[in-house]
């Protein structure tokens, strides 16, 4: 079962140790690489949840997967979930992790939702517009595409939202139609 306050204790001690170690950095990278594991890998979750395989063969297991791919503080890390039985939270621990270090950088995560891929160009514009507009220093953009827009797009910034897709214009047509406002209601 997710625990989110727990997540949040083990990343918070696991960004303040890689701080004090000079290694945010290298953490950080190792666990962007354990999240693609974890996304692609259900079976590897899995492992990590069951309460039949022991600590010893899981950690052995994980060694196996990570063995030169993360750098010491990860592995030390990883050690102690097993060791402490908290392993099966390691997905909820790398989630809160990288949401932490995008604090700490004060880096804004920036959801644009549009109809069709978008070229480059337009995707630093909106960049820039966001960084103009709301005042943020450094954004990552995450790009999705959603072809029940139609067109337009759908921009998300924290709770901000903006949407000037079609599909949106359409609903208030729709609405405005159901309603009835353009005749007058006689008795």
């Amino acid at each position: 079962m997710p625990n989110p306050r727990l997540a949040t204790r083990y990343a918070k001690s696991l960004i303040d140790l890689s701080i004090e170690r000079g290694e945010l950095e290298q953490v950080f990278a190792d666990m962007q690489w354990l999240q693609a594991v974890i996304k692609s890998n259900r079976d590897f979750v899995n492992l990590l949840r069951s309460p039949i395989i022991k600590a010893d063969v899981k950690k052995k297991i994980v060694e196996a997967v990570t063995a030169g791919k993360l750098s010491v503080v990860t592995n030390g890390f990883n050690t102690l979930l097993i060791t402490k039985g908290r392993e099966g939270t390691l997905p909820e621990i790398v989630n809160a992790f990288i949401d932490q270090y995008k604090k700490h950088k004060n880096i804004q995560v920036v959801q644009l939702t549009t109809a069709e891929p978008v070229s480059e160009a337009l995707k630093n514009a909106i960049v820039a517009q966001v960084k103009k507009s709301a005042g943020f220093e450094n954004i990552e953009l995450e790009e999705k595409v959603d072809p029940s827009l139609i067109g337009g797009f759908v921009l998300q910034a924290g709770d901000q939202l903006v949407d000037a897709s079609v599909a949106y214009d359409l609903k208030a047509i729709a609405k405005q139609f159901e309603n009835n406002d353009f005749i007058y209601k006689v008795r």
